[in-house]
């Protein structure tokens, strides 16, 4: 059975922005964060897709992953995901074909199958809202682009074929769970915003799991959010950012990143409330103690391979000294 010593720690990039603040800003503090992770030993790194969404910066995703692969060394770095639908897939397999040229090794390209955004948005991305039921095939044609070269193909991506990036199948649902095992490829689980579909993909994942090229056993990360402070009464302060943000969502309003407050009542229905706290329902929240104890409940549950944490408070350094405090759970 494994332990939190033995567990890759990662962190999902969703670029939030705070109340009143530029995008360069928000940027800016990403780059902090993202070299602050590398020195914590953390193990990827990976940018999110989201379009037409206030308060959220993530929508050049493929830019973004330069940006954060460009001011790191070591950590590696992907996509939280590409979601696929938007895109062709030999723009996808060129960007990050290109992306593993300048950073060899270093390049995750996670894939999701949902537009990241709304109806209206799909279709200024000039996007079908078919080619989501194509979903496999269009996985199976970014596979052939950036695999082994192929002299008899006319359509060849340059940079991308023979490079071999590294795919990962993303999913909030049991579909993506299927197809992953099916074509033998790691398997990220949302949950951070789906937690109640959580252990039925992953168990669907290893019992239908068929060993590839690409892996011989199946491997899974489990995203959760997490919110650690130096005590449990303040990491429960600090999470109330989270939550305003998560009302906003399901308010349909603007996702600005607010500062915490004392308590959310009065903000919030009791009906909301319950809504908030099951989309939030894998929180890792609390201090050191807390935080170990919660992180080390989760691995026996659900037997991952990996944990990838969004990690969205409002303070730049309280950010960062909830990467500190999580790597310091490992000792």
């Amino acid at each position: 059975m494994k332990t939190l010593k033995d567990i890759p720690l990662s962190i999902l990039e969703l670029a939030p922005m705070r109340l009143g603040e530029g995008a360069g800003d928000t940027l800016s503090r990403m780059l902090d964060a993202a070299r602050h992770a590398e020195q914590c030993g953390i193990n990827r790194y990976w940018l999110a897709e989201h379009h037409n969404m206030q308060g959220i910066a993530s929508s050049a995703t493929s830019v973004l992953i330069g940006a954060v692969a460009a001011c790191t060394e070591r950590m590696r770095v992907g996509s939280g995901g590409i979601m696929l639908p938007n895109h062709p897939p030999l723009v996808i397999a060129e960007q990050f074909g290109t992306l593993d040229a300048l950073y060899p090794g270093r390049i995750d390209l996670g894939l999701g199958r949902a537009p990241g955004t709304d109806p209206l948005t799909s279709r200024a991305l000039r996007r079908d809202d078919m080619r989501a039921e194509h979903y496999r095939e269009e996985v199976e044609s970014l596979q052939r682009f950036l695999g082994p070269a192929d002299p008899v193909t006319r359509v060849r991506a340059v940079p991308g074929e023979d490079s071999n990036v590294a795919i990962w199948l993303l999913g909030s649902s049991l579909y993506s769970a299927q197809l992953a095992a099916e074509k033998g490829l790691p398997y990220a689980f949302a949950g951070h915003f789906a937690p109640r579909h959580a252990y039925e993909a992953v168990s669907l994942y290893k019992e239908r799991f068929q060993p590839s090229d690409a892996l011989e056993k199946p491997y899974v990360m489990l995203g959760v959010p997490l919110i650690a402070a130096e005590t449990d009464e303040e990491a429960h302060y600090l999470a109330t950012s989270s939550q305003q943000r998560v009302l906003s969502l399901m308010r349909g309003e603007p996702l600005w990143l607010r500062p915490p407050v004392q308590s959310m009542e009065g903000l919030w229905t009791e009906q909301e409330r319950a809504s908030v706290e099951a989309f939030l329902g894998l929180s890792i929240i609390g201090g050191p103690v807390t935080i170990k104890s919660k992180l080390e409940h989760l691995i026996r549950e659900f037997e991952v391979d990996e944990l990838m944490f969004t990690n969205d408070l409002y303070d730049q350094e309280q950010r960062k000294g909830a990467l500190s405090i999580l790597v310091s759970c490992r000792s």
